[in-house]
């Protein structure tokens, strides 16, 4: 976590194997709004290029988990046929994931990052002319959201609901409508005691996120992130009994690294996201 962005995304005034489908952003109706926004400087041939994360922070902590390639849409319009198609690849914090498995034998992943590209062929100007841009454009933002949510939901992040809306520009130049939501992470797990016995952990982590939409010129681009709205040891902390306390049992039970995870303050998560956000490309 070693380079600072150029530009944080900031909340407004108003307030990611190829074929793995549950992890894709854009489906059904979403990509009708997309239509309107993808494809404006010509059609592309063959795949759907990965978004690239180009923030050198992705190499830092962050691992892939997932990726998919899949065709999301097809429909006609007088006598052009529309296909949108998309690329996603979602990250997870590896030392959190690791620490929550391998210390709490719980599942999941609170702090995540995904991207995704999405292309429509063929280009915008071969659809018919009642598609209104401004008009997809709100539709593929609301549908941004709501698939956001169920990529969240998919890292057992659940009940996101949206607490701010914006603007930003991203490393591009592009304007970003952006988003801040808040959720819930359900930790379920297990840990053993110093008198031997094992007591289970079922507590609700407060999730914070981040979300972007933007048009690059040639395609949608969508990114997002999520992680903890406090340390994960202060929860573990609530949740054991009285004789111990998190900083005790996590001495005896994880390494140096795995400690540090589960403390990392919500704001280096938070500066984090939003760096990976806007140099998605």
């Amino acid at each position: 976590m070693n380079e600072r962005p150029s530009e944080r995304v900031t909340n407004g005034s108003v307030g990611g194997s190829t074929g793995v489908t549950r992890r894709r952003l854009l489906a059904g109706g979403a990509a009708v709004a997309v239509a309107g926004l993808s494809g404006c400087l010509g059609t592309r041939d063959g795949a759907v290029p990965a978004p690239e994360v180009t923030s050198d922070r992705i190499d830092d902590g962050w691992r892939r988990f997932d990726e998919s390639e899949s065709t999301v849409f097809e429909q006609s319009y007088g006598p052009v046929t529309v296909t949108a198609l998309e690329h996603t690849t979602v990250y997870e914090y590896a030392s959190v994931a690791e620490a929550l498995s391998e210390s709490f034998d719980a599942s999941g992943s609170p702090v995540i990052f995904f991207a995704t590209r999405s292309d429509i062929r063929p280009a915008i100007d071969s659809l018919p002319v009642g598609i209104g841009r401004d008009r997809l454009m709100a539709e593929v933002e609301t549908a941004a959201v709501d698939a956001f949510r169920s990529q969240l939901s998919a890292s057992g992040i659940e009940d996101a609901e949206i607490v701010d809306e914006g603007t930003s520009t991203v490393r591009s130049g592009h304007t970003a409508t952006t988003w801040q939501l808040e959720g819930e992470f359900v930790f379920d797990g297990a840990v053993p005691l110093p008198d031997g016995s094992t007591t289970s952990l079922n507590e609700t982590v407060e999730i914070e996120s981040r979300l972007g939409v933007w048009h690059d010129g040639t395609d949608v681009l969508v990114a997002g992130g999520a992680y903890p709205a406090e340390p994960i040891t202060e929860t573990i902390d609530e949740a054991l009994p009285s004789l111990i306390d998190a900083e005790t049992l996590l001495d005896e039970l994880a390494d140096e690294e795995t400690r540090e995870a589960l403390a990392t303050d919500p704001a280096t998560f938070d500066e984090e996201i939003s760096a990976l956000l806007i140099s998605v490309e």
